[in-house]
């Protein structure tokens, strides 16, 4: 279970965190300054010196207090100037329990890294003023549509048991650039839609990307012999984590940045909610999802391109209210613009 800050959300950000070691420094200030007094060494002082350093009782810290006297302490961080982010959520829902947004690509769910202030997170506790507002569950900042916030911590709970024991139904949609030959567009798993992709996925704190272990193929979904590009790893693997079943929708030339190459629109239902799951499954099919930096080949970093978003949205997402007993559904609104059109020729 997560420690409870002493110390309130103030402007929509939460206190941090920092664990104290029992030992190897006079007193909690000094470990503090080792860990980052090369970012402000003033600052910090300061902190303690203005008894905004408090321990988990809300006790303040001085510039005296004895390392090992306590077991971490929080403070509020200065927050950092961040890039512009001109995109903006919409409000689907809103009740004593639940907030729903349709969030837009490149917008974060939560704080973290370069954006604080400019996250899904942190702006709807300041326009909602709800300071207890936290995320059910997350999208990635390169996704887009529906995520739910808990506005209430007496019901929160009950909402995360949903997530917990996969009692959520998502609908996710994707548009994958299909491969090409001289005769035109050629991608021999489209016959075989709609399908179930099973496999095993590691995801190692710290690395950026997730990797694929191989599993039996009978387990897997895919067609006996079908070559799965992995990492090599030392771990065994106990069979499949992550399952996914995709079905097509249509099939077409973009109308978007694209500019007329065939690609393919698919319907995505998630099983399991494995760190980039769908992006990995579409990959490891030939179809990598349009403008992915991460799959199936690691990208050079860049700056945001805000013309070529990540085509994938979370569409929709169902349940049964645990609160209410009524059925629950919120669908986004959003369009992936590399979609093809019926009116363009796309077929379903």
């Amino acid at each position: 279970m997560a420690a409870s800050s002493p110390l309130p959300v103030r402007d929509g950000v939460n206190a941090t965190r920092l664990r104290l070691p029992a030992s190897g420094w006079a007193t909690a200030q000094d470990y503090m300054l080792h860990r980052f007094g090369h970012v402000d060494p003033d600052g910090i002082r300061r902190r303690f010196a203005e008894g905004e350093v408090v321990a988990a009782d809300g006790t303040a810290l001085t510039p005296t207090t004895p390392l090992g006297v306590h077991e971490d302490l929080w403070y509020y961080r200065d927050l950092p100037d961040e890039p512009e982010m001109p995109v903006q959520h919409r409000l689907l829902h809103r009740d004593e329990h639940l907030v729903v947004i349709d969030k837009p690509h490149f917008l974060p769910t939560t704080p973290g890294g370069r954006f604080v202030q400019n996250s899904a997170l942190v702006r709807l506790r300041r326009e909602l003023g709800v300071d207890d507002l936290v995320p059910l569950h997350r999208l990635d900042r390169a996704t887009a549509g529906v995520v739910m916030f808990s506005a209430n911590p007496a019901t929160r709970g009950a909402y995360h048991l949903l997530f917990e024991r996969r009692s959520v139904t998502k609908v996710y949609e994707a548009v994958s650039a299909l491969p090409t030959t001289e005769t035109g567009p050629a991608s021999p798993v489209l016959d075989r839609f709609p399908l179930t992709v099973r496999s095993r996925i590691r995801k190692d704190k710290g690395i950026l990307r997730s990797v694929v272990e191989p599993i039996p193929v009978e387990a897997s979904g895919r067609a006996a012999g079908a070559p799965v590009r992995t990492r090599r790893s030392n771990l065994s693997h106990a069979g499949a984590n992550a399952e996914s079943r995709i079905e097509l929708i249509r099939t077409g030339p973009s109308p978007g940045t694209l500019a007329g190459r065939p690609v393919a629109h698919l319907r995505l239902h998630p099983r399991t909610g494995r760190t980039h799951q769908l992006r990995l499954h579409l990959a490891a099919l030939g179809l990598g999802i349009a403008f992915d930096p991460f799959y199936p080949e690691l990208l050079d970093p860049a700056d945001d391109d805000l013309v070529r978003p990540l085509q994938l949205l979370a569409r929709q997402i169902s349940f049964t209210d645990p609160v209410t007993g009524q059925p629950r559904r919120f669908a986004s609104d959003a369009t992936l613009q590399e979609a093809p059109r019926p009116e363009d020729g796309g077929r379903a």
